[in-house]
């Protein structure tokens, strides 16, 4: 009646009612009577926003790419927020205009501008794993931005969810992609493969060297064992050379003495020669029966016999007749035996 409302708003909106083109009433979560007819009342809502974007670029060698992301943001300074846009409500609180997309639109622009020289620097392999540096490149952007900070708008965050290029390019590079993976699952083996050959040769080139340096202790023992003997041999040959050598020491000493013995037998022979020698001197000159007859045994009855029968033999040419008899005989006999 008589064009009198009542409206109503919740604590995170800031209102602003004009009575008039005048500001008559300012706050956030206001309730209060107004008469429409002169009236107009801007409601702009102060909690932070999500807002959700998805623009396109083109990287430095001109491939298309898509970055979807979200930007959280509030409204810091409304009044100059409301003299930019239009966020005036009816008597049921809803917007007039449609001035809310704008400013989401303005902030997507921003933040499409303040990434936009950095995507043309960067190739597209590049630019599909920067999702963290586009993400920075548009925060420090739009806090910079003028026309941010004209519409009284506060970033809170930006969020790079994703960054792909043209379905095509997408084909193109998971192609080339598992075609790389494969390439590195194939080289995998084949240095899996590698490793196992080259770990079964250093095996095998240790089962040598183990060999080797066996067959050179062998080779070492049985040098030392060839050695052994040979200083063995060397010892033993000495040892009879030794042997030998004293064998010849002991025989020329032997020999001097039986020398030295036979020397002195013979001089003892020739000084015996030489006494025999001059002891019978005297006798050579002499007759056998002179010699018989100084002999003291000379008057031996039996020696004179016996010379006398010589005697007979000797001259039995002579004789013409002799007789011996018995009794000669027997006296000889039985004294030869009485002597034995």
């Amino acid at each position: 009646m008589f064009g009198i409302k009542f409206i109503k708003f919740d604590s995170m909106t800031h209102v602003i009612h004009y009575k008039n083109g005048k500001i008559v009433k300012e706050g956030q979560g206001l309730s209060f009577l107004y008469t429409s007819y002169n009236s107009s009342i801007v409601a702009i809502p102060m909690g932070s926003n999500d807002l959700q974007f998805i623009f396109n670029e083109s990287t430095g060698d001109f491939q298309k790419i898509s970055i979807q992301g979200q930007i959280t943001y509030k409204i810091n300074d409304a009044k100059k927020l409301a003299e930019l846009l239009d966020f005036t409500v009816d008597y049921e609180g809803d917007y007039k205009e449609d001035d809310g997309e704008k400013l989401k639109q303005r902030l997507i622009n921003e933040a499409q501008t303040a990434t936009s020289s950095y995507i043309q620097s960067l190739q597209l392999k590049q630019a599909i794993v920067n999702a963290k540096n586009i993400e920075l490149k548009i925060k420090e952007g739009l806090k910079v931005s003028d026309a941010v900070l004209l519409l009284g708008v506060e970033v809170l965050a930006v969020n790079v969810v994703a960054v792909k290029p043209s379905p095509e390019m997408s084909k193109a590079l998971e192609t080339t992609t598992r075609e790389a993976l494969q390439q590195e699952a194939d080289m995998a083996i084949y240095e899996r493969r590698n490793f196992a050959v080259e770990q079964e040769r250093m095996i095998k080139e240790s089962q040598l060297s183990t060999e080797i340096a066996v067959e050179e202790k062998k080779k070492q023992i049985v040098a030392k064992k060839n050695e052994s003997q040979v200083l063995k041999a060397e010892n033993e040959r000495k040892l009879r050379e030794m042997k030998i050598e004293a064998d010849i020491s002991i025989e020329e000493q032997n020999k001097s003495l039986i020398n030295l013995k036979i020397e002195n037998e013979k001089k003892q022979a020739d000084s015996e020669k030489y006494r025999l020698e001059a002891t019978l001197q005297p006798y050579k000159e002499m007759d056998w029966k002179t010699l018989l007859a100084i002999n003291p045994q000379g008057g031996s009855p039996k020696l004179n016999i016996a010379l006398a029968f010589r005697e007979l033999a000797e001259n039995a040419q002579n004789i013409n007749n002799l007789n011996i008899t018995p009794d000669l005989l027997d006296s000889l006999i039985s004294e030869e035996q009485a002597q034995r």
